[in-house]
């Protein structure tokens, strides 16, 4: 630990040394940063936009009155912070933005510049927040947010929810970011009037908007391993125009990745050589298409359509035997999403916000006997599709009573279905178990019936704002979730096909706030929300592929978050924001070994104890001179986990116990940057990632153990010859280091970039 921070300190001073210009500079002209409008109807509910009724329109340069809430009741710092994401943002770093509940929010211009292409990558810029590669062949990233991770945090794309009703195992390196204007990170405190599911967080992808007649951009980027190998190009096209009754746009995105090379100090092991990593490879590609009516200017009517499609391999484990580890590829992985969202003004103080959706998911995966990746004989083999689709509809009203009062309302519902059809190989459909009679190589002979599983989730929500001053804001929300459970069905080798017996299960849930905006640009905050999260059919009913036991009677988890917050301008363009949290979870839902009932050793996701979160995140931005800025965010994290004693089993045996740990998050986690433009054209951004040790498990969950400290140096240089034209190139992880977060697998080495950017 010593060692590393004294690197830190060491490698924070060649940053600086690198950015700090020798002498001041004169005064610079100003450049002109043209960042993405927000899709303010697909904003969520977090910071200074969701204390008022959205009924009046914004400011110029605010953006509608969805945004910042400019009406009668608004606090008196809302649409005026230095925060503001509205307000210009064109000095030599990005500004970061933090909210009224301890949230924040990133950029498209961050994710530019920091070269942050997938959402995965783009979440480790925020406080509190990391990606974790999970899942192990599965090749997932996941997401933490202040220690909650991606089923306890809802993802949202413009408000509207991303959810696979099987498992919900999204891999958030599906997402790409050129198309997104804003990444919302709702942490600890999520409004009730955002539907179910927030125990922990929320990520909204907000797409943007134009907001001129004719709006052309492009984009195209080159990815280079640390030996120069070509690794694959990206690329992105948006059209838009905004006119004063509508708009409309069409947008796609794609990426060919070949995979990526480890680092040089990698030594190489039977299940992996030494260079490029196997089965590292990916290819995504998502459209989008958006129409809107304004017939005046408060009035929003949007259709939009988005379908991503995605496919890669799964690298294996590095050190577990061949014998023992799984061969799998995904051929297609495809979400598309259909969605209305209007918002109408009822008189002067009224509003009514409504959202309608159709979001339909397809993934294969397809698993072989060996890492030829190409037989398929044996029973480990198989074909396994879903086919999932979402309906839903969303109602919010809200109603302003002077300058005192403002009372919202929501009515959420959503219906989930899930289908899978598994293909075997080496065990006849009507064979006895173990038997290859009438099985050919190649040819599926085992074919499970049709398993679907269907339910329905409700939420009715209301949430109150009291004004008692023109610069506090009380607010107080309550929620009652329910779910109806119609159909669970499942097939196993032992059982045949069979449908389980359906369990309802219901909740209230609870929060309030307090912001004290004692000056224009600086407040005070806190804030105390109590959220339940219902477990997914995979915790409750899979048996994933022999792997694991069903836990039909597995109970919701409930975690009740406490957050203390101030932000602070401390000098033109540069604000401090520091934030203490601490979360009680109960019914914590994990993953444990233990003897099933025909006495070979699996897994259950049980209700396995309390456990208890607390940190503390800062994060800061120094606009020194024009031609030079400083940012960062600190991240200080313990998360303990109160769990019985789980034994180890090998056969019938016990072998040892377990100690549960929560995993994929690091007990402190560092980022620094710093910006310097010589001239109006050339920008350079040098910066540093620092996280410390986390927990992760072995492949059979029997062992967890403490991953090293990891300490990584990137480099950005932009040049800007006009306003509508920009050249990058870029490295990342400059030094070359070896690191693992996850066991077995570890993470890229050294790479480059090069990209341009143009728009009209």
């Amino acid at each position: 630990m010593t060692r590393l921070f004294a690197s830190t300190a060491l490698s924070g001073g060649v940053l600086l040394a690198l950015a700090t210009p020798s002498m001041a500079q004169t005064t610079l002209p100003p450049i002109e940063i043209r960042a993405p409008k927000a899709f303010e109807l697909g904003e969520i509910k977090v910071g200074q936009g969701r204390l008022a009724v959205p009924t009046r329109p914004g400011a110029p340069g605010q953006g509608s009155g969805t945004g910042t809430g400019t009406g009668a009741g608004a606090p008196s710092g809302a649409g005026t912070g230095d925060d503001n994401i509205a307000t210009a943002d064109n000095g030599p770093t990005p500004k970061q933005h933090t909210d009224d509940f301890g949230g924040y929010t990133i950029t498209n211009r961050q994710m530019e510049t920091f070269s942050r292409d997938t959402l995965d990558a783009a979440v480790n810029l925020a406080p509190g927040v990391n990606s974790q590669l999970v899942g192990g062949t599965r090749n997932e990233q996941n997401i933490y947010v202040r220690g909650f991770d991606r089923w306890q945090v809802p993802l949202t794309v413009d408000g509207v929810r991303v959810y696979l009703p099987a498992d919900n195992r999204l891999d958030f390196s599906r997402f790409l970011t050129a198309d997104i204007a804003e990444v919302q990170i709702a942490k600890g405190y999520v409004s009730v009037l955002d539907g179910p599911g927030g125990m922990g967080g929320q990520i909204n992808l907000v797409t943007r908007k134009p907001s001129r007649e004719v709006e052309l951009e492009g984009r195209a980027k080159f990815e280079f391993g640390r030996d120069g190998t070509f690794l694959g190009p990206r690329a992105y096209a948006y059209a838009g125009t905004k006119r004063d009754l509508y708009y409309a746009q069409l947008s796609g995105t794609f990426q060919t990745m070949d995979g990526w090379m480890l680092p040089e100090s990698y030594k190489s092991t039977l299940a992996q050589g030494w260079g490029m990593r196997g089965q590292s490879y990916s290819r995504d590609f998502n459209i989008a298409a958006k129409v809107g009516i304004t017939p005046n200017a408060t009035d929003e009517y949007s259709l939009s359509f988005n379908r991503q499609e995605g496919q890669k391999g799964a690298p294996l484990h590095t050190t577990d035997p061949l014998s023992s580890q799984r061969f799998w590829r995904w051929p297609y992985w495809r979400v598309q999403n259909l969605y209305f969202l209007s918002k109408t003004q009822l008189g002067d103080a009224s509003y009514v916000k409504t959202r309608g959706y159709w979001t339909k998911f397809d993934n294969g995966l397809i698993a072989y006997d060996n890492p030829t990746f190409f037989v398929q004989s044996q029973q480990r083999s198989f074909i396994s599709p879903y086919m999932d689709y979402s309906l839903g509809a969303e109602v919010e009203a809200g109603t302003q009573f002077g300058d005192i009062d403002t009372l919202k309302g929501l009515f959420f519902y959503r219906f989930d279905n899930h289908g899978e059809q598994q293909q075997g190989f080496g065990r006849n459909t009507f064979g006895v178990s173990g038997a290859r009679g009438g099985c050919f190589t190649g040819v599926p002979c085992l074919f499970e019936p049709l398993q679907t599983s269907q339910e329905d989730t409700y939420s009715v929500a209301v949430e109150n704002t009291f004004h008692p001053r023109k610069d506090i804001d009380l607010v107080a929300g309550f929620s009652y979730d329910w779910r109806h459970l119609r159909q669970a069905d499942e097939f196993t080798s032992d059982r045949g096909f069979f449908r389980y017996t359906p369990k309802d299960v219901q909740a209230p849930n609870y929060q309030g706030a307090a912001i004290w905006h004692y000056t224009d640009q600086d407040r005070l905050y806190f804030n105390v929300s109590s959220r339940t999260r219902y477990p997914t059919l995979f915790e409750r009913f899979s048996s994933r592929f022999g792997g694991q036991t069903s836990n039909p009677g597995l109970k919701p988890e409930r975690a009740t978050n406490f957050d203390l917050g101030w932000s602070s301008v401390f000098a033109p363009g540069s604000r401090v924001s520091v934030d203490l949290f601490y979360s009680l979870v109960d019914r914590f839902i994990q993953g444990v070994p233990l003897l099933g009932p025909d006495g070979v050793p699996t897994t259950q996701q049980q209700n396995v104890g309390s456990a208890r979160f607390g940190g503390a995140e800062i994060s800061a931005d120094y606009f020194v001179r024009e031609d030079f800025s400083l940012g960062g965010n600190l991240t200080l994290i313990r998360r303990r986990l109160n769990a019985p004693t789980v034994f180890n089993f090998s056969g019938t045996t016990v072998t040892g116990i377990v100690t549960l740990q929560p995993i994929g998050v690091p007990d402190a986690k560092l980022i620094l940057y710093a910006g310097y433009r010589p001239i109006r054209e050339l920008t350079f951004t040098p910066n540093i990632e620092m996280a410390t040790n986390r927990w992760t498990a072995t492949t059979n969950g029997n062992v967890y153990y403490r991953t090293g400290s990891n300490f990584l140096t990137n480099f950005n240089l932009d040049y800007q010859p006009a306003d509508n034209v920009k050249f990058q190139a870029g490295v990342r992880n400059l030094f070359d280091k070896l690191y693992v977060t996850t066991d077995g697998y570890p993470s890229p080495g050294r790479s480059f970039y090069v990209a341009t950017k143009v728009n009209f």
